[in-house]
């Protein structure tokens, strides 16, 4: 396809205007829709999401999909261009757009006013390291994964409306690399790695993150700063099991069994039910939390949710809830540790427990290739700073070490290196 270059665009002032929005429905034949400045459905994501749908995807990939169509939708409405009219010089300024252009600040929920960007004292600026985690905060750029993520979500729709012979789309404005039209790991041999399948011209190249565990010590930290049983009982749920947090926040009163010291969850992806292992001490915060509430009219019966909120009216408790609880001691602690952060330490655990087969730690943690698990036998970042500061004291220590006398006059050096095994130069 060749590029059709037209009047110079300033992407420098462009701005993306906040409207059209993606809803959640209560219809789970339809959950997430994208409405256009007029509140009405865009139809080509509701026949894609449709798509979607039946061929497996849950409804959080529609939400997380949708927020990237809803990117290129006000993209394509600046620009008063229709989205099968879309060209691919128009994917390469929003793939630039993206790359240099700052996040577009949203308006407070509570006042609607924008909110105030600017660093307190004693916080840390955006992107900027944490100093008590060493994860980079999040910045005023779009990350190299989330414009990977945009690129991949958006050739893939447009592929789709393709196939289907949608509207006046007659090319992908999103195409592959120039050279890898072919179809990859066509003749894989099982010996040898799997390579990408297909890379968009306009993807980023995204850096390999190494998973960041909890140290036990501010593990401690974190545990003491929790309020409620129901919150003791989910850290240690999760940092024990490994499971996700949606995974194990989905979880019924059925599925927590004490006395085999297992609880069942959905896994994310396959949807296929499995039985986890998990501490003693998760069970015990469970069982306290689930006294205190049901002495409070929580429902009681195998099919409620086993986590629901501590306020009436009682409600399943959700992911949100969830990270805004631990949000709050992060913020206790100065830290920005996630919930995911929780899945990684459990895996770490796991994995360099030398009596415990790897291929069990990928079972557990419900990874489909076991060079997934086989990351958490790496050093952590926090290993790899204590090793190379201890690497420096003992280097300190030889340097100050003091240095034997002298021989006595009369002496052959030579004969002393022989006998001493010491060796000059």
């Amino acid at each position: 396809m060749i590029l059709e270059e037209g009047p110079k665009r300033d992407l420098r002032q462009l701005v993306l205007p906040q409207i059209g929005k993606l809803v959640a429905t209560d219809d789970p034949w339809d959950p997430w829709q994208i409405l256009d400045p007029q509140g009405q459905p865009l139809g080509p994501v509701a026949l894609y999401f449709a798509d979607l749908l039946a061929g497996g995807s849950p409804a959080t990939t529609l939400r997380s999909y949708g927020m990237d169509l809803l990117r290129w939708w006000r993209f394509l409405w600046v620009l008063g261009v229709e989205w099968d009219r879309a060209t691919q010089r128009d994917a390469r300024d929003f793939a630039l757009w993206m790359r240099m252009a700052d996040k577009p600040v949203r308006p407070h929920w509570r006042n609607g006013s924008e909110p105030d960007t600017r660093p307190a004292a004693g916080k840390v600026l955006p992107g900027a390291p944490n100093p008590v985690t060493g994860k980079l905060t999040i910045g005023p750029k779009y990350a190299p994964t989330t414009r990977a993520h945009c690129e991949t979500v958006l050739r893939q729709f447009y592929d789709f409306h393709l196939d289907q012979r949608t509207g006046a789309l007659l090319v992908n404005p999103f195409p592959l690399v120039r050279g890898r039209r072919e179809r990859r790991n066509a003749s894989h041999k099982p010996t040898e790695p799997f390579q990408p399948e297909r890379k968009g011209r306009y993807r980023p190249k995204v850096p390999k993150r190494i998973p960041r565990r909890i140290p036990d010590e501010k593990y401690t930290e974190i545990f003491a700063r929790i309020r409620h049983n129901r919150d003791r009982a989910l850290l240690e749920a999760w940092a024990s099991s490994g499971a996700r947090a949606s995974e194990l926040l989905g979880a019924q009163q059925q599925h927590a069994k004490p006395g085999q010291q297992v609880i069942g969850v959905i896994r994310k992806g396959t949807e296929d039910f499995q039985e986890l292992p998990a501490s003693p001490a998760a069970f015990v915060w469970l069982r306290l939390y689930q006294e205190e509430v049901w002495r409070r009219g929580a429902g009681r019966g195998r099919a409620e949710p086993l986590w629901v909120t501590l306020r009436r009216p009682f409600r399943p408790l959700t992911y949100d809830a969830a990270r805004i609880m631990f949000t709050r001691v992060n913020q206790l602690l100065g830290s920005n540790w996630t919930l995911h952060d929780l899945r990684h330490t459990a895996s770490f655990r796991m994995a360099n427990d030398p009596e415990m087969s790897l291929h069990h730690v990928q079972l557990i943690l419900g990874h489909k290739h076991l060079s997934t698990t086989e990351t958490y036998l790496n050093p952590s970042a926090d290993e790899l700073i204590e090793h190379g500061l201890a690497h420096l004291t003992r280097m300190a220590r030889k340097q100050n070490a003091p240095q034997p006398a002298p021989p006595a006059p009369g002496y052959n050096p030579d004969s002393l290196n022989t006998l001493f095994g010491v060796i000059d130069g």
